[in-house]
C-alpha cells in the first residue's frame, strides 16, 4: 500500500475496539510501519501494547490522517483530543454510524476536510466492504489516501452523497447481523427436523459461509446461482417457494427490516 503521505505525517487512531484493531491489522499487513502510528485507546489489548505502535503517547503536530473509531455516544468526549487538528491538513476519517459529516465541521472547525465511512465487521477477516463519502474540503488525492485505507480490510465503493450512508448501515453495516441469524435459524430448524444440535449448527454455519464464498468467487449473479441449485419440483423449490413469498418470504421481511435500520440511522444522525 503505498501512503506517502502517511510516512512522511503519521497516522491517528482514536480509538482501537473491533474495528479499529481490525484496520490497524490490516495497515500492518499492507506495511505501514507500526512507529508511524499514534493510538489513542483507554482499554488496550495485549496484542494492540506489543504492536510497536505509540500508544496513548499524544499525538503528532499535523498527522496526514486522523481515524475516528470510537463508538458514537463516546464521540463528544474524545474529539477533544484531536481538536487542535481541526481546520488544518489533517484528514479526518469517521467509521461511526450515525454521526454526520456536520457535527464533526461542528466540534473540529467547518474548514476540517472530513471522509465519513461506514465499513462492516467482515473487516476483522479482511473480507469487509466500505462505503465512503466527504465533505467539500476533502481533495482527491486526500479522499484516494481514505480508499487506500480502508482498502486494506476489504473492498470500498463511493456515494454521491451523504444520506446514503444510512442504508449503507443497513444493507452491508449491520448486514452481517442479519446472516448470523440466518445460520441461527437454520440450524434451529435442522434441529426441529432432527438433527443433532452440533450437527444442524456446523452444517448451516459451513452452508451459509460456503455460499457467500461461492457468490464471491463466481462471475454469475446471485438470481442465477440460485437457479443453478433448484431443480423443478425439488426440495429446493419447495423451500424457496415459502422463502420467496411476496407477502411472508424473504423479500417483504428484508425490506422491512431494512427499512427499519436505515429509519433509526437516520434518527441516529438528528
Amino acid at each position: 500500500m503505498t501512503l506517502d503521505r502517511v510516512a512522511r505525517d503519521g497516522l491517528v487512531l482514536l480509538g482501537c475496539g473491533r474495528m479499529g484493531t481490525a484496520l490497524l491489522t490490516g495497515w500492518l499487513a499492507a506495511g505501514v510501519p507500526p512507529d508511524l502510528v499514534w493510538v489513542i485507546e483507554p482499554a488496550p489489548t495485549d496484542w494492540l501494547k506489543g504492536s510497536g505502535v505509540h500508544l496513548n503517547q499524544g499525538v503528532p503536530k499535523a498527522p496526514a490522517v486522523a481515524l475516528l473509531a470510537v463508538k458514537p455516544q463516546m464521540m463528544g468526549a474524545a474529539l477533544p483530543a484531536l481538536q487542535a487538528l481541526g481546520n488544518g491538513t489533517t484528514l479526518f476519517v469517521s467509521i461511526a454510524a450515525g454521526t454526520r459529516i456536520s457535527a464533526f465541521e461542528q466540534a473540529l472547525g467547518s474548514r476540517t476536510p472530513i471522509v465519513r465511512t461506514m465499513p462492516n465487521t467482515p473487516a476483522m477477516v479482511g473480507r469487509g466492504i466500505t462505503a465512503l463519502c466527504r465533505n467539500a474540503h476533502v481533495s482527491d488525492s486526500d479522499y484516494a489516501l481514505a480508499r487506500k485505507l480502508m482498502a486494506a480490510v476489504g473492498q470500498v465503493v463511493d456515494l454521491s452523497d451523504e444520506d446514503q450512508i444510512d442504508a449503507v448501515t443497513a444493507v452491508s453495516g449491520s448486514g452481517p447481523a442479519y446472516v448470523f441469524h440466518l445460520i441461527e435459524t437454520m440450524a434451529a430448524a435442522g434441529e426441529a427436523e432432527g438433527l443433532p444440535a452440533d450437527v444442524a449448527m456446523q452444517l448451516a454455519r459451513a452452508t451459509v459461509c460456503g455460499a457467500g464464498e461461492l457468490a464471491h468467487q463466481s462471475p454469475d449473479t446471485a438470481a442465477q446461482l440460485r437457479v443453478n441449485v433448484t431443480s423443478p419440483g425439488g426440495t429446493t423449490a419447495a423451500a424457496l417457494s415459502v422463502l420467496m413469498d411476496p407477502v411472508a418470504g424473504f423479500p417483504a421481511l428484508l425490506k422491512r427490516a431494512v427499512k427499519a435500520a436505515t429509519d433509526r440511522g437516520r434518527e441516529l444522525g438528528k
